[in-house]
């Protein structure tokens, strides 16, 4: 395909976007990393489109389909299918706390799952996405960040074994801080262990009180933060992971067959 048109539309009104797509075939393209935020689609045959946008959920977004605001009814598909993900706004610490043993719990399903399947699926990409073994450690970098960074303060809060995003600008780490060499898998299983157990631990100890205290963002402290919204953070990095995990686990088994 002739992507040049692409780099025209991307600069027309000076590179904000606004152009018009008319009469394009874009069959199986895939748009990654981009900013579709306002796009329009008029007469145009989206039979087989995915969309997958971890902040659907964010910020009173919303995605109308033939006029329909799909994303509450997103959210409730999503809430159904992984049980325990509706208490990832909890508020209060009791409410924390259960929400963090049905993470806990989902994961666990998952890892089991995963012992079934055949040798070397842990390590298997889907599309370019990481593999369910790069995830668990991306999750123990997450969990070093929001909570062992922003809540707790700690100054080398990072695992060797925790796996970054691809993200220059952030000023929550340095990436030497991060192993080059693939670590085994019974290493990640026991990395992530010791994380969750981590959130489990303050989780058991905090007080209501103590949820409203302010934080910086570790990746702009310029952008303040409570110790809840850390902790929020850290729910919604968990769930959206396990659903990655679970949609790449399926696209696995269908191979297979």
């Amino acid at each position: 395909m002739d992507e040049g048109w692409l780099d025209e539309l991307a600069g027309a009104g000076g590179g904000a976007g606004g152009g018009l797509v008319r009469d394009r075939d874009l069959r199986a393209t895939w748009f990654v990393g981009c900013d579709l935020s306002g796009v329009v689609v008029r007469g145009s045959d989206v039979a087989g489109m995915e969309v997958d946008s971890p902040w659907l959920m964010e910020g009173g977004a919303r995605l109308l389909v033939n006029g329909v605001d799909v994303v509450p009814l997103v959210d409730a598909e999503l809430n159904r299918r992984f049980p325990g993900r509706e208490l990832r706004s909890a508020s209060s610490p009791s409410e924390l706390r259960d929400a963090w043993v049905a993470v806990e719990q989902a994961w666990a399903a998952t890892l089991e799952r995963v012992s079934t399947m055949p040798p070397g699926t842990v390590d298997a990409s889907v599309g370019g996405e990481w593999s369910l073994a790069q995830t668990l450690r991306h999750l123990v970098m997450a969990t070093d960040t929001w909570l062992g960074r922003a809540v707790l303060g700690l100054d080398e809060p990072y695992h060797p074994l925790g796996l970054p995003n691809d993200d220059h600008d952030t000023q929550a780490y340095d990436a030497s801080a991060f192993t080059d060499v693939a670590p085994t898998y019974a290493e990640v299983l026991e990395a992530r262990a010791g994380r969750q157990t981590m959130v489990r631990e303050f989780l058991a100890r905090a007080a209501a009180p103590e949820l409203a205290e302010p934080r910086r963002n570790p990746h702009a402290p310029e952008h303040d933060e409570t110790v809840l919204s850390c902790l929020h953070t850290i729910l919604e990095e968990e769930w959206e992971h396990h659903r990655y995990a679970v949609r790449d686990l399926d696209s696995l088994s269908e191979r297979g067959r």
